[in-house]
């Protein structure tokens, strides 16, 4: 598969007066518990030399990645967020342990590129930096761990017919910051690429990038909607005046009858924008804190 770039998302043509953007992990599938709690975490344990307070990293990236309002966030901004938190958890730190730091990781978030394996890669060469080359070994880790362990979970329900009803009307493309291999497997592997004209990963930027490339100046601003299961979805919704629809964490099967059943006709018959919106979004803002809960 060649490299994915983000000339395929500015290179995209509408086909439907309408769009729809949908993230994967957590939104189609309910892949995030597996995917951070056996791939994710054990290689941050190993590799960031966590072993003597693996229960409080453990916590720490659980929530981060899982529980909070920085679900589904980049990996790497993730990996310096757990760190954060770790460094500012007292009894964490009376172990004794040194948490990494990771300016020039951090400067590599912050440069504007897509956060992903080939830019990390190309940055790790050009510099020789030690944080970067370590941090690029761990993401590998974690790509070769979810490849071999995550299969067979299969789409919420009520997504495929979603999917369905959707793909009669509107141009639909997978936004998500998982690596673009893992979701071509993935969707893959349960038939449903054949929704998606575009899937986007994290290779090919942000979610926000995603959505500007792809549907910017293409469509009328009402005709635009983001589906996402985390607050990064609905900042990328807004930041490009999109609508959004939440699938929210923990009741995910609820969501996708909600959109089936009332949210899709809404949005064909521009009913979706306004109070309805307000509300979803309202009870989906309620669902992830910000403060960790051994803060409160």
């Amino acid at each position: 598969m060649s490299e994915p770039t983000q000339e395929k998302l500015l290179a995209f043509k509408p086909h439907h007066e309408f769009f729809v953007g949908i993230d994967s992990d957590g939104c189609v599938f309910d892949t995030m518990e597996i995917k951070h709690k056996e791939c994710f975490i054990p290689a941050t344990i190993k590799y960031w030399k966590l072993q003597a307070i693996s229960k409080y990293a453990r916590a720490a990236a659980e929530f981060v990645n899982l529980y909070s309002k920085w679900r589904g966030v980049n990996r790497f901004p993730s990996l310096t967020k757990t760190f954060e938190l770790l460094r500012d958890w007292p009894e964490a730190m009376r172990r004794g342990v040194k948490i990494a730091e990771v300016p020039t990781l951090e400067a590599w978030i912050g440069s504007r590129q897509p956060l992903g394996n080939p830019a990390l890669e190309a940055e790790a060469a050009r510099t020789g930096d030690p944080v970067l080359k370590l941090t690029l070994e761990w993401s590998k880790t974690v790509n070769r761990a979810i490849a071999d362990l995550v299969e067979g979970v299969p789409p919420f329900p009520f997504f495929r017919e979603s999917a369905e009803k959707l793909a009669a009307r509107a141009d639909i493309i997978c936004v998500s910051q998982t690596p673009g291999e893992a979701l071509e497997r993935e969707w893959r592997e349960h038939d449903i690429a054949k929704y998606a004209a575009v899937i986007a990963g994290q290779e090919m930027g942000s979610k926000k990038d995603h959505l500007k490339l792809t549907a910017g100046g293409k469509y009328e601003k009402d005709r635009v909607l983001m589906i996402g299961d985390a607050p990064g979805d609905l900042a990328a919704a807004r930041d490009n005046g999109a609508l959004f629809f939440p699938i929210n964490p923990g009741r995910e099967e609820e969501s996708w009858e909600n959109l089936f059943r009332e949210g899709i006709a809404r949005f064909f018959n521009h009913t979706f924008a306004g109070d309805y919106e307000a509300a979803l979004i309202r009870d989906f803002e309620k669902l992830l804190p910000e403060k960790p809960p051994w803060k409160s």
